[in-house]
């Protein structure tokens, strides 16, 4: 299986993708703000198709729109951590976006290049990664697990009780600006791997059932991160051996499933965990 550069290419910017979905995934349930994730995925769709529209790689209007509009939802929301309203109207203006870039990405650039660029932002391209975007995508993971791993701590004690953190001195406001810029970048890069519409199955059901599972912080990253490259690991597998099966369904099936599997076993032991320990 992996004499295929394809598939080397695909396991290697899936892993680290993963990593940092999990990771991030963790707080995003931690805080609240899972829908907070779903509507930049959102952005990330639209912020491809604008760049696509304007000739572009669609990669410069997945990162730039999706840390831009991630900042202003922070500067809309209390603290930095944006609430419903803020959620629900940039929810509603992105998707109207989204609709006027893809028309205008149909009928302007379709005819001079790849019509189903859509299509691929919307669902991904695993299999379709060069090397070269594989590292890239790669690194890029790995410099995000690593700035949420420098603001674990305090990050961990806002998102219990930012009134208490701020009254320590902890920089609440500031943090939930970083935080927000984490949770874009990683759904901007996550694009390429499972794609917009299905980016917060991968941010969302790990980080789930780690909660699920343990009240502990630090074993609860490792255990979100962990399922969400399992998922990933094991849904490139099954793709390749069913080719009927397309590698976004195949990961976030594995990771539902997870999920799922999680919630009826706290359920049968009579437990489920609510309170993160310090």
């Amino acid at each position: 299986m992996f004499a295929h550069p394809f598939l080397q290419n695909a396991f290697l910017a899936g892993t680290f993708v993963a990593l940092a979905a999990g990771l991030v995934g963790w707080f995003l349930v931690l805080r609240a703000q899972v829908f907070t994730a779903d509507v930049l995925s959102h952005v990330a769709f639209t912020g491809a198709l604008a760049a696509l529209a304007a000739g572009l790689d669609a990669r410069i209007g997945l990162f730039a729109v999706t840390l831009l509009v991630a900042l202003a939802m922070g500067a809309l929301g209390r603290r930095a951590r944006p609430g419903d309203v803020v959620i629900g109207g940039v929810f509603a203006w992105v998707l109207g976006l989204g609709v006027f870039f893809l028309t205008l990405y149909t009928t302007v650039r379709s005819g001079t290049g790849n019509g189903s660029a859509g299509v691929t932002v919307l669902f991904g391209s695993i299999f379709g990664l060069t090397a070269s975007r594989a590292v890239g995508t790669a690194v890029v993971a790995l410099v995000i697990c690593a700035l949420l791993l420098l603001l674990a701590r305090p990050l961990l004690f806002a998102s219990l009780d930012e009134n208490v953190a701020a009254a320590r001195g902890v920089p609440v406001r500031l943090l939930g600006f970083a935080f927000l810029l984490l949770v874009g970048g990683t759904a901007a890069e996550s694009t390429q791997v499972v794609g917009a519409l299905l980016i917060l199955g991968l941010l969302a059901a790990p980080a789930g059932a780690a909660h699920r599972l343990t009240t502990r912080p630090l074993r609860g990253l490792a255990l979100s991160a962990g399922i969400a490259v399992a998922s990933v690991w094991i849904g490139l597998t099954a793709s390749f051996l069913v080719p009927v099966l397309p590698p976004s369904f195949a990961i976030l099936a594995v990771a539902s499933l997870t999920y799922l599997g999680a919630a009826v076993g706290t359920r049968l032991r009579g437990t489920r965990p609510t309170v993160v320990e310090r």
